[in-house]
C-alpha cells in the first residue's frame, strides 16, 4: 500500500513550503493537512548560513524540536525578561514553552534542518514584527523611552509570521551563551534505553529532561534484524518522522478495520491515542525514525506484556486457540520496545 492510500501518513518533505525564500524555508504538516491529527503538529525547517527564523511564539503550543544536521543559535526570552541562549547541533533537541519567545540561528557554514513538533494539531504563531506592527509609533516610543519617530510604522517590515531572514551581523553577549541550558537536550548522547542487534531508541522525557510538557520524543533505529513490537499508548498520540530506510507499518482502527502502509524518508505518521500499531524494516539499512508524543512520559503497552499479563487459558480464549498450542511467551524484565524479527518478511 502506497503512503498516498491511508489516512495515518503523509509525506512532510513533498508538500509545498508554508514559507520559502533564500534564507530558508518551513513547511508544515497540521490538521488542515492531515485531518487525523489531534494535539500534535510538525514542520520542517531549513535555514541558511546566517538565517534567522524570526523572533516568534506559539500562543497555544509548546515546541520540541530536534536538530537533523548543522549547528543553531537557540534565544528564548522568558517571563519579566530572563534571558536563555545556547548552540544546538546535530542530535540535539531544544524545548520552547506555549508563549515564550524565541529564535533560530544558523551558526554554521551549511544548511541546518530541524523537525519540530507542537503540542496543537493547529499552532498560532506571533511574530515580532507583526507584534510591533499593531502598536502605533506613540505607543512604541513610550515603550522605549524614546520619539515616536524612531520606530515609525511607515519605516518598518511588517514580516509574515513564519519568517526567514538573513543576520550577518548577529552578535551575542560574552558570558549568555551556555552550555547546560535547561531548554537543551542532548538525546543522542544520553546511553539508549535499549540497544541489541535489533535496534536501539533515544528517548526524551519528562523524567530526565524535567523541563519537557505534554511532548516528548523517542530517536528510534530499527536494523534489518529488528521490528518494534506491537502496542499501544494508554492517553497517548504518537506522531513520527522517518529520517531514513524503508519501513512498513500496521494499525487497528476502533471499527475493526485495519490498515497497511509503507513509510520512507520524508514522511510524518500519526497514530491516535491508544491505536494498536507496529513497525517493520523493509530495507538492508537501518529505519530511523523520530517518534513524538503528546505526553511528557509516554504510556506503552506491548503485546508480550498482555500475553504474560493473563493466563494461558484467557488468552487462548481469546484467540480461538487450544492452551496447549499456545508457545512459552518470552518474559521481560524490562519494556523490550525493539524486538529481534527471527521470521521472514511477509
Amino acid at each position: 500500500m502506497t503512503t498516498a492510500a491511508s489516512k495515518h501518513v503523509i509525506s512532510l518533505s513533498g508538500q509545498v513550503a508554508d514559507f520559502e525564500n533564500a534564507a530558508g524555508s518551513i513547511t508544515s504538516i497540521d490538521k488542515n493537512r492531515l485531518p487525523l491529527l489531534r494535539r500534535m503538529s510538525v514542520r520542517r525547517l531549513l535555514l541558511a548560513p546566517n538565517a534567522t527564523r524570526e523572533p516568534h511564539w506559539h500562543a497555544n503550543a509548546n515546541e520540541l524540536g530536534y536538530c537533523l544536521r548543522g549547528s543553531a543559535l537557540i534565544t528564548i526570552v522568558q517571563n519579566h525578561g530572563q534571558q536563555n541562549m545556547f548552540v544546538v547541533g546535530k542530535g540535539e533537541m531544544f524545548f520552547f514553552p506555549s508563549g515564550t519567545i524565541h529564535s533560530i540561528h544558523n551558526t554554521g557554514d551549511s544548511e541546518a534542518e530541524f523537525i519540530l513538533t507542537f503540542s496543537h494539531e493547529l499552532p498560532e504563531d506571533f511574530g515580532l514584527s507583526g507584534s510591533f506592527d499593531v502598536m502605533s509609533d506613540a505607543v512604541l516610543g513610550n515603550t522605549f523611552n524614546t520619539n515616536a519617530d524612531a520606530l515609525r510604522r511607515s519605516n518598518r517590515i511588517r514580516h509574515n509570521d513564519m519568517a526567514i531572514f538573513e543576520v550577518t551581523e548577529a552578535s551575542q553577549e560574552p558570558g549568555i551563551v551556555t552550555d547546560n541550558s535547561l531548554y537543551k537536550y542532548g538525546v543522542e548522547s544520553v546511553a539508549p534505553a535499549t540497544f541489541s542487534a535489533a535496534g536501539s531508541a533515544h528517548t526524551a522525557k519528562s523524567d530526565a529532561w524535567p523541563i519537557l510538557s505534554n511532548l516528548a520524543m523517542f530517536s528510534v533505529r530499527i536494523t534489518d534484524q529488528g521490528m518494534r513490537e506491537p502496542h499501544w499508548h494508554p492517553e497517548t498520540a504518537e506522531l513520527g518522522y522517518v529520517v531514513e530506510g524503508h519501513g512498513r507499518m500496521t494499525i487497528l482502527d476502533p471499527d475493526g478495520s485495519s490498515d497497511t502502509y509503507e513509510i520512507h524518508a520524508g514522511d510524518t505518521y500519526f497514530i491516535p491515542r491508544a491505536y494498536p500499531h507496529h513497525i517493520e524494516n523493509l530495507g538492508a539499512e537501518t529505519l530511523h525514525i523520530l517518534i513524538f508524543f503528546d505526553q511528557s512520559i509516554p504510556g506503552d503497552i506491548g503485546y508480550r506484556a498482555v500475553a504474560n499479563g493473563f493466563s494461558p487459558e484467557v488468552i487462548a480464549c481469546g484467540l480461538g486457540v487450544s492452551s496447549s498450542s499456545l508457545p512459552v511467551f518470552p518474559k521481560d524484565e524490562h519494556d523490550p520496545l525493539i524486538i529481534e524479527r527471527i521470521n521472514p518478511l511477509e
